[in-house]
């Protein structure tokens, strides 16, 4: 893996209302010197827009396996390559399921499926989705696998309820990102 400094992050943006916390996320990351490539679910889109990454970014923004920008529908195997880490931020329970069970059917869980570099998800839904079974044993076998699980936070969301479900501020996902050992939340 790269310096912390030159890492190459490939920020996952999936559907949910801290998806606007992403875009402080690529900042951040692009403050402390990462390179950083951002992958927008179709949900995501429904709260972020793709120019917003990709003016925070300086890079273009990949939203589906059929992506014009993607080079002969392959992009999901050049972005699993290219990153040194993924970070997906927010991660919601549709995403967690996803990737514990191997689906593959849109670019982020595709991608997923085919890189090699380290993955961390930073969960944010309602606490009552956070904890149901069926969310705690994806995340069980996401951690079993090595994937970092950051948060997720308790405390207010977005709904008016409390409980822990938010999803951790921008600058504890970088840190525990650009950390040496690259997945701890300080």
């Amino acid at each position: 893996m790269g310096a912390p400094e030159h890492r190459k992050v490939l920020l996952g943006v999936s559907g949910g209302i801290a998806a606007y916390k992403s875009c402080e996320v690529v900042r951040r990351l692009r403050d402390a010197g990462a390179d950083v490539r951002v992958v927008l679910t179709q949900n995501a889109e429904r709260f972020v827009t793709a120019m917003t990454f990709q003016a925070l970014s300086g890079q273009p923004v990949l939203r589906g396996l059929w992506d014009a920008e993607a080079d002969m529908g392959m992009g999901h195997l050049e972005l699993a390559r290219w990153a040194d880490a993924i970070l997906i931020a927010p991660a919601s329970a549709d995403t967690l399921a996803k990737l514990a069970h191997g689906f593959a059917d849109d670019l982020l869980s595709t991608l997923c499926l085919a890189a090699t570099a380290p993955l961390a998800v930073a969960p944010a839904m309602n606490h009552r989705m956070w904890l149901h079974p069926a969310t705690q044993a994806n995340v069980a076998t996401l951690r079993a696998r090595g994937a970092a699980i950051l948060g997720p936070a308790n405390g207010p969301l977005a709904e008016g309820e409390s409980g822990p479900g938010r999803m951790l501020e921008p600058q504890q996902l970088v840190q525990a990102l650009m950390a040496p050992g690259g997945t701890h939340v300080a």
